[in-house]
């Protein structure tokens, strides 16, 4: 016997006629008529008394009916019990550093605000380093910004990010006249570690317009390139969104890319093979429409 006979038959209890059960299931006469045969047959008893038109419950009907109450409330229970423990477990999200410069703190706060329910363990890491979190089941999902090579994962755009060449108002760089690729040869600049979607980008583009740079520093932090650039110690390629308030304020300057785009999105991951409990599939929506509450 299957859960979908003891509801049909407590269906057929309360409304004492298959076809009000039948309609109240939204399966067809026959369906219920068969079920209820099959439970006669396995039980080997009557259920229900055919009188004409009319049915009536049996003593073993009776008896049977309180059993099925019981059966279908326990597996509600276990539901709810199961359910509620799926809310109650934090999610594990990951981002790369420059998304969690940028967008994860919004993220987190619209969150705790729409699901205060919601429990979410938080960690930052380069894209290369979240790509083996997800494979090794250390993180359910992770917000990236480089390119994912396992073919394990799979992904979705959430936001387009593009970045821009920064100096400091002081640097020379930023009183060049720059109107073509080749004059941006040679750049004296500050990049991320490998592993980072910030520099894959940023060396791919350089390498398909045929550029060199000078790299005159490696750092695994957005916030202190920011603040060797506006030393006047080098150039970056940071992401726009980043260095807005610096630019606007005049801390830095934003120097042309003359037929250079630095283009790319933002793409939240999990492993194919990963059960998305609810809460998980509600957090890749939010992500997925962040351009709504950003």
């Amino acid at each position: 016997m299957t859960l979908r006979h003891f509801r049909i038959f407590l269906a057929v209890c309360e409304r004492l006629s298959m076809t009000e059960a039948a309609r109240q299931l939204h399966i067809s006469q026959p369906s219920v008529t068969q079920a209820i045969h099959e439970m006669e047959d396995h039980y080997g008893i009557l259920l229900f008394e055919r009188l004409g038109r009319h049915i009536y419950l049996t003593a073993a009907g009776e008896n049977l009916k309180q059993y099925a109450y019981q059966i279908l409330s326990l597996c509600q229970q276990a539901e709810d019990s199961l359910t509620a423990m799926q809310r109650s477990l934090p999610i594990r999200l990951g981002a790369s550093i420059t998304i969690g410069d940028i967008f994860l703190v919004e993220l987190l706060t619209y969150c705790r605000r729409t699901r205060p329910d919601w429990s979410i363990l938080s960690a930052i890491h380069n894209t290369e380093e979240l790509e083996q979190f997800l494979i090794e089941d250390k993180l359910d999902l992770a917000l990236v910004e480089g390119r994912i090579q396992s073919p394990y994962l799979v992904s979705r755009p959430i936001l387009t990010d593009y970045l821009t060449l920064i100096a400091s108002p002081d640097s020379e760089w930023s009183r060049k006249a720059i109107t073509a690729p080749q004059d941006l040869d040679g750049l004296p600049v500050f990049v991320r570690e490998q592993g980072s979607g910030t520099r894959d980008l940023f060396e791919r583009v350089l390498e398909a317009h045929h550029l060199t740079c000078q790299v005159v520093g490696v750092y695994n932090n957005s916030e202190a390139i920011k603040k060797a650039v506006m030393a006047n110690l080098g150039l970056a390629v940071l992401s726009r969104r980043l260095v807005q308030d610096e630019i606007k304020t005049g801390r830095l300057v934003e120097l042309p890319l003359p037929d250079l785009e630095f283009k790319r999105h933002f793409r939240l991951v999990h492993h194919k093979n990963k059960y998305l409990t609810q809460p998980m599939q509600d957090l890749i929506s939010i992500c997925c429409h962040s351009e709504e509450w950003l």
